[in-house]
């Protein structure tokens, strides 16, 4: 394998990978073209021959998390498209099918398109997201891939090749523009895709200029990414890999606190030699590595994959930070567990580790009011009741504001519950406040 060239595999050229043809049966590569034909398939090299035990296929977490399953279609879906491929169906016939199954799985969960999308001049920016108040979302448009694609991802949407569904910006004076008329953003999160797949010198263009005196009440740069897990040469082996280390030296330098929010979804992914290189060399250069994940079905629903994961995190200097539901889109239904089992899998793990790794969080949605926290479950008046609260508002006063819904064990998402004690609504929805606030305007 070439550490310093990205060698990736997709659904046009996937049978070329060795592992595939000696491990994989003849119906498990048929599933896998029916499933990819809906949601994106990508993968790499690394993942391949560095995380993926294909002793283990098809129960192997890894392949799991980026190798497409029978099951995270529903079955009348999975029926219609493998019945199409087997037809040969036209083209035009069979991207109409795959872009309706597409349109049913929900692809702009939590409001992102009808309430997040920001303003200037009266126009929305397609590639900004501003739904908390000291936060701003930015899609840079040469950042809208990874290195390889999670089969859980709640942004499928962005990787599909359908540009109505994507979130990008591409025009640097827009992004500065917004920031610079909005004080009140602390914090910016530059997301994808993953802003790793750019090349560094692009990746400047649109950090070095917030770096300036104009942009002094911006605090925090935040980078999302997966490169970590799924390539981590993109920190040190890659041709420009020394200059993305100086660019976040010159970050931090500047006064800036530079985060690297990084996906790891099962400890696997922290165990080669490369990652481990790669993560000492951002800490040298003074910016945080934060961790999160989903809790998901088939991949990590056991305390003690996430206590093994959060203690190395914090053996390798990482802080975790987010433990989430697997979001209301895609192939949530194969994904999901009981948010009641969730929470018992955070207690679990949390329990266990000593106090410098309970910086981490959760389990949290993502919902269109703000990311809500489940605390626990209890009994309240002989009612049992599950203990939630905002970590994150569209109203910043409805954050750490305990509220109670009624227990349900087989919910999954949080529009599975009601609210509890007889009522009608939650509190939040009983707000007058406009959620989509003045601050989404200049």
């Amino acid at each position: 394998m070439d550490k310093t060239k990205l060698k990736s595999f997709s659904l046009s050229n996937y049978l070329k990978i060795p592992q595939v043809q000696d491990y994989l049966t003849k119906e498990q590569k048929w599933n896998i073209r029916v499933v990819g034909s809906v949601l994106p398939f990508k993968v790499n090299e690394y993942v391949v021959n560095e995380l993926i035990n294909w002793e283990q296929v098809p129960d192997d977490p890894i392949f799991t998390l980026t190798f497409p399953q029978k099951g995270m279609l529903k079955p009348d879906d999975f029926k219609r498209i493998s019945n199409a491929l087997y037809k040969g169906i036209q083209k035009e016939e069979l991207n109409l099918l795959v872009h309706n199954i597409r349109m049913e799985l929900n692809p702009h969960p939590a409001g992102q398109v009808a309430h997040n999308v920001p303003e200037i001049d009266g126009l929305a920016v397609s590639g900004l997201q501003h739904k908390y108040r000291e936060t701003l979302l930015f899609f840079p448009s040469h950042g809208q891939t990874c290195h390889a694609y999670c089969t859980f991802c709640f942004r499928w949407p962005q990787f599909v090749g359908d540009h109505n569904l994507k979130f990008a910006l591409s025009e640097t004076n827009t992004l500065h523009r917004y920031i610079r008329h909005h004080k009140e953003i602390t914090d910016i999160l530059i997301t994808g895709g993953d802003p790793m797949i750019m090349a560094t010198q692009r990746l400047k263009s649109y950090i070095e200029p917030l770096l300036s005196v104009q942009f002094s009440h911006l605090q925090t740069i935040r980078i999302g990414t997966k490169a970590l897990g799924y390539w981590p040469y993109r920190f040190t082996t890659d041709p420009d890999a020394n200059e993305l280390l100086k660019l976040f030296d010159k970050v931090v330098a500047a006064g800036k606190h530079l985060s690297i929010m990084a996906h790891f979804s099962h400890y696997r992914e922290l165990q080669t030699p490369a990652v481990k290189e790669a993560i000492q060399r951002i800490r040298n250069t003074g910016a945080e590595i934060r961790t999160q994940s989903p809790v998901m079905r088939h991949i990590n629903d056991d305390a003690k994959i996430w206590l093994k994961m959060w203690k190395t995190q914090v053996k390798l200097g990482c802080i975790p930070y987010y433990m989430f539901i697997a979001r209301d889109t895609g192939a949530q239904h194969f994904f999901s567990i009981p948010l009641v089992q969730a929470q018992e899998i955070f207690k679990k793990a949390y329990q266990s580790v000593s106090g410098i790794a309970r910086t981490v969080r959760g389990p949290s949605m993502s919902t269109d009011p703000g990311k809500i926290q489940i605390l626990g479950t209890t009994k309240i008046r002989d009612d049992k009741v599950f203990v939630l609260r905002f970590l994150q508002g569209r109203n910043p006063e409805w954050v750490q504001q305990p509220f109670f819904a009624r227990f349900d064990p087989a919910a999954i998402w949080f529009d599975d519950l009601k609210p509890a004690f007889g009522k009608s609504k939650f509190f939040f929805e009983e707000d007058e406040t406009d959620l989509l606030s003045n601050f989404m305007a200049s």
